[in-house]
């Protein structure tokens, strides 16, 4: 049966347009995806050289840092207070199923020890501790899956071809993309084949989109990497409709559908979703920003993200010292504790059968339709609810029951009260 299964999901994919020039995803691939799906959450981390001026990533490029001096920050770069178990137990008790790490941002510095080159954790600071390889090991003791950033972008190479940001970095401007291209696929290859991720979440497309006759040759590494791992997905967050090539689509700050910071106005694609948001303002970590969103409006966004049929990739961007900022893990303590009651209605669910409204959403898994009400001032709820008979209605937390009505229209929810709860879950079971 699974063999019939994985067949006719290479059908519906071959059928759905998106394996374009010659892409067809490997039986693991489409594994991959569904447990991707099926896990909904994960916490993203920002960290790099930047976490020391505490300014956020974009530090050297918006205060036009030369890149040579921006290198030495390297050589005082001793993040005494990193412990992997320590980190990995904190965004595990989030209730989070994956992790994802810049290995290697904008900036241009490695977070492993890549022999590809000496500007990275281990050859140029007096840390010298591989801490992906510490990080990866971690995941897998403790049943974490973990997934790579990589920037396509460079504002520290020469041979990187200069784009529309990094232009104050003090580079020649003698690019050299043979050289480059080559640079990025070997640092790829040996983070697959050295490290094991489940997915490459690219960035920095837009660099060279005043460039549109530049050629980033995407599927030739795109297909370097499914054939050294099958099942890695790759991800790029690239701002358009996803390329033949990739497994998932991603959308930045905005939930699928909307565009509220203008980088999400593509259309959805029938891949995998994710949208990736900070926790307080800022990716990297800034020392100024605590601006924290409250555990409301990060469990709203978890739950309009599966509502949406999309995952929810949350930052958190770590101090110099090593360690998760105090008030990013106490948010993540928080969001366990609702994940601990309430993660049946978001594991392993899809987007409900009623679209989102301004009142909530709804998350579906077999012949459970999870209502989450977010935000309705009365007892009475309507659903427009065509695609199926209602056999039982309860709320979720207590299991009491819910009185409803049904008729070819929809469905009505008479509630026990007005719901005050964060996240107000009623169960209904279909027939």
């Amino acid at each position: 049966m699974k063999g019939i299964g994985v067949i006719l999901l290479l059908v519906v994919w071959s059928l759905s347009g998106i394996a374009q020039k010659g892409y067809v995803p490997a039986p693991e691939n489409l594994k991959a995806r569904k447990e991707f799906q099926d896990n909904k959450f994960g916490i993203f981390l920002h960290w790099g050289l930047y976490s020391m001026l505490a300014q956020g990533e974009w530090v050297m490029t918006n205060q036009n840092l030369n890149h040579l001096e921006y290198r030495k920050l390297a050589s005082g770069f001793y993040p005494s207070r990193f412990d992997a178990a320590e980190w990995v137990a904190a965004i595990k008790a989030s209730g989070a199923k994956y992790i994802c790490i810049t290995t290697r941002h904008h900036e241009g510095f490695s977070m492993w020890n890549t022999q590809y080159s000496d500007y990275n954790i281990v050859k140029a600071t007096p840390f010298q501790r591989d801490i992906l390889k510490e990080l990866a090991e971690e995941c897998k003791k403790q049943g974490i899956k973990l997934h790579f950033y990589y920037s396509h972008l460079d504002w520290d190479r020469e041979d990187y071809p200069i784009g529309r940001t990094g232009r104050g970095t003090g580079r020649s401007g003698k690019s050299d993309w043979k050289s480059y291209y080559r640079f990025m696929n070997d640092q790829l290859a040996e983070l697959i084949t050295k490290y094991d991720p489940a997915m490459i979440w690219f960035d920095g497309l837009w660099d060279q989109d005043q460039n549109p006759d530049f050629d980033w040759q995407l599927p030739e590494q795109y297909a370097m990497i499914h054939r050294l791992k099958p099942a890695c997905l790759i991800g790029n967050n690239h701002h358009q409709v996803p390329f033949a090539g990739e497994d998932i689509q991603i959308f930045e700050r905005d939930l699928p559908g909307e565009n509220k910071a203008g980088l999400s106005g593509q259309d959805i694609s029938p891949l995998p979703l994710e949208t990736c948001e900070t926790m307080n303002g800022m990716w990297g970590y800034k020392i100024v920003d605590q601006n924290y969103k409250s555990v409301k409006t990060l469990v709203h966004y978890l739950v309009k993200a599966a509502g949406r049929n999309a995952n929810l990739l949350m930052n958190v961007g770590p101090q110099a010292n090593g360690e998760l900022p105090a008030v990013a893990v106490s948010r993540l303590r928080e969001m366990g504790e609702w994940m601990k009651v309430y993660g049946e209605t978001i594991y392993g669910t899809r987007g409900g059968d009623v679209s989102p409204r301004d009142w909530g959403v709804t998350t579906r898994k077999g012949d459970k339709l999870y209502v989450h009400i977010l935000n309705l001032a009365d007892k009475g709820l309507f659903l427009p609810l065509t695609t199926g008979k209602v056999k039982s209605a309860v709320v979720f937390k207590d299991r009491k029951p819910v009185k409803f009505r049904q008729d070819k229209n929809g469905v009505v929810l008479e509630l026990a009260e007005v719901p005050a709860d964060m996240d107000y879950v009623v169960e209904l079971t279909l027939r």
